[in-house]
């Protein structure tokens, strides 16, 4: 009886001093939690302020960055229309630059009146009619040195844009290990075959005088007016206004320039075979009218004595020449 009311004393003494710590602690343990949940609450907002935060920041990043691009964009078109016409209008010292020749001016004009003297002696001393020999004069005074100096400025293109790439390549490997823009374009103008190499050397050059490497580069395209060596304009243009990954861009205009080359050599293979039918059909005629002379002369001097024969071969000249043009504007792919 004794020891069950003792347990009973202790059982409810214990379960009063837990009530009464319990009432004691309680507010405190309270306070305690609503100032972790005050914490936290704080916490979470600030964390949530400082994303929302950066994302403005990000934000508006981003916004500057497409102003500046855009107007980046704006000022290279500018650029554009000024290289245009600077291209699409070229002096004669620009043309004998661009087709690598070292003669001036001058050299030029007095090649073409030499070039003109000589066919005009040799017409003479053959007996020419007055009409055909002023005609051959001006055709190789004029029409020679022109010809020859076109087709020497579209070889230089075609071998500057084959090698173009591989520099773009060497540019994007330098870039990447840690040179400095400037070394790799030295590089460049000492490693390279030419034209690249000289046209390269011209930028080097402008960037010793003071230069800017985008206002270097934009004389490039002028030297070499070229699809490629716009688009390597407006590259480095854009990263030295805007800035970026310069390795990274410049490698996917790599990646472009040999796909474009590709093509090029695709389509010239597709369009040989046309292009020699076209050659056989022009030349024939011409084959024909020779081979004749010299087998039949009697047959066919009707064609240039008598007066309907010249009339007859007048009109036939004109039709032939317009059908040749037109083969060539037929086969002739821009890309």
């Amino acid at each position: 009886m004794q020891t069950g009311a003792l347990l009973l004393f202790v059982l409810l003494s214990t379960v009063a001093a837990g009530g009464l710590a319990f009432a004691i602690l309680q507010p405190t343990l309270a306070r305690e939690k609503k100032v972790v949940q005050r914490r936290s609450f704080v916490s979470r907002n600030e964390s949530d302020r400082m994303a929302n935060k950066a994302h403005r920041d990000r934000l508006q990043e981003q916004v500057k960055r497409r102003k500046t691009i855009q107007n980046s964009l704006k000022d290279l078109e500018a650029r554009q229309k000024e290289r245009d016409k600077h291209v699409s209008k070229v002096p004669l010292k620009r043309r004998l630059e661009q087709a690598g020749w070292s003669m001036g001016v001058r050299q030029y004009w007095l090649m073409s009146a030499g070039l003109g003297i000589f066919a005009l002696l040799l017409c003479l001393l053959f007996g020419a009619p007055l009409l055909i020999t002023f005609g051959v004069a001006l055709i190789a005074g004029l029409g020679l040195p022109r010809f020859f100096l076109g087709r020497a400025r579209k070889k230089r293109f075609n071998a500057f844009t084959q090698e173009f790439p591989t520099a773009i390549d060497l540019i994007v490997r330098g870039v990447k290990s840690g040179l400095p823009l400037n070394d790799t374009l030295k590089m460049i103008a000492s490693e390279t075959s030419e034209p690249v190499r000289s046209e390269f050397r011209r930028i080097v050059e402008s960037q010793q005088m003071g230069m800017s490497i985008s206002e270097a580069v934009e004389r490039l395209y002028r030297n070499i007016p070229t699809s490629e060596a716009n688009f390597f304009a407006i590259v480095i243009g854009i990263q030295a206004q805007a800035g970026g990954n310069l390795s990274e861009a410049l490698g996917n205009l790599s990646r472009v320039l040999r796909e474009r080359k590709k093509m090029r050599d695709k389509i010239q293979a597709v369009s040989m075979e046309a292009k020699a039918s076209a050659g056989i059909i022009g030349c024939l005629p011409v084959v024909v009218f020779i081979l004749v002379t010299l087998t039949n002369p009697e047959y066919i001097s009707l064609l240039y004595t008598n007066i309907y024969g010249k009339i007859l071969m007048g009109i036939s000249g004109f039709w032939m020449l317009m059908g040749v043009l037109m083969m060539k504007k037929m086969i002739n792919f821009d890309f």
